[in-house]
């Protein structure tokens, strides 16, 4: 998950004008050991990236963004588990921060990409929920919350957001799980995990996920995912929150710290 935070001595802030598009001003320098910068106000982000993936002085700012979130569906409900480290730059600003966004009694969010858009735009989806239920005294299905969220993103498509969103809950039709991201992608299906340590969370989940798991071993699953996937990405730690989604609702699990899991797995091979 990615913060970013502009760098350099106060008098460098008025390197660029509104008028100038976007563009970088050819003037300006940069450390190559402190490339991290924030997107001036009045600026649209997406210009502004594209100003900075060009290059200035031959230096490319890259923001670098760093989270492993999971969710998975089961015969018992659904399992969300995400790590706990924000990143900003090349720095580690928050160990334990809740990656899992709790829209209402019966709908999970989780966050991936720019903490500052999921937060938005979940919340803005719980406002939406919560008058959904209002005026017509139901809750509203998982299908059309993560619909809501699609049609949002769609709406901003190309504007620079960064989202990658899993939409969980419960509803008439039992447990759902749905993919959302920045650019109006909507996915529906049993396993997904989003962030730079994905790749590794696929791989323990590929080879013990089956939808007859018991509570207990759904648990440990996720558990084993994110912890393996926080030990080899280096922008993913901290601890492991993890959700269930029930018939009656979430209830969290816990939380994990993702160090004494890898020594309990460590035990574990070794007897």
């Amino acid at each position: 998950m990615a913060l970013l935070e502009l760098c350099g001595p106060p008098d460098s802030r008025d390197w660029m004008s509104p008028l100038s598009g976007g563009k970088i001003s050819p003037t300006m320098s940069f450390s190559s050991y402190n490339t991290e910068l924030a997107v001036p106000p009045g600026l649209q982000p997406a210009k502004f990236f594209r100003g900075l993936e060009e290059g200035v002085d031959g230096v490319k700012i890259e923001p670098w963004h760093g989270t492993t979130t999971l969710a998975f569906r089961f015969q018992h409900g659904v399992i969300v588990a995400v790590d706990s480290r924000a990143s900003a730059g090349s720095y580690v600003s928050a160990m334990k921060c809740n990656k899992v966004i709790e829209i209402n009694p019966y709908l999970l969010g989780t966050m991936s990409g720019s903490a500052a858009d999921c937060q938005y735009w979940e919340r803005l989806l719980a406002k939406e929920c919560s008058l959904y239920y209002l005026r017509n005294n139901e809750r509203i299905s998982v299908s059309a919350a993560s619909k809501l969220l699609c049609n949002m993103m769609l709406q901003y498509r190309g504007t620079g957001l960064s989202v990658g969103s899993m939409i969980c809950g419960w509803d008439k039709k039992g447990p759902g799980l749905y993919y959302v991201d920045e650019n109006g992608t909507r996915l529906s299906g049993n396993i997904f995990s989003t962030g730079s340590g994905n790749s590794y969370a696929y791989g323990v989940l590929d080879s013990g996920y089956r939808y007859d798991l018991s509570p207990e071993e759904a648990y440990d699953l996720g558990r084993r995912a994110i912890s393996y996937a926080t030990h080899r990405d280096a922008y993913s730690g901290g601890v492991v929150n993890m959700y269930h989604m029930r018939e009656d609702g979430w209830m969290k699990v816990g939380q994990f710290d993702v160090s004494d899991l890898l020594h309990q797995y460590t035990a574990e091979k070794l007897k």
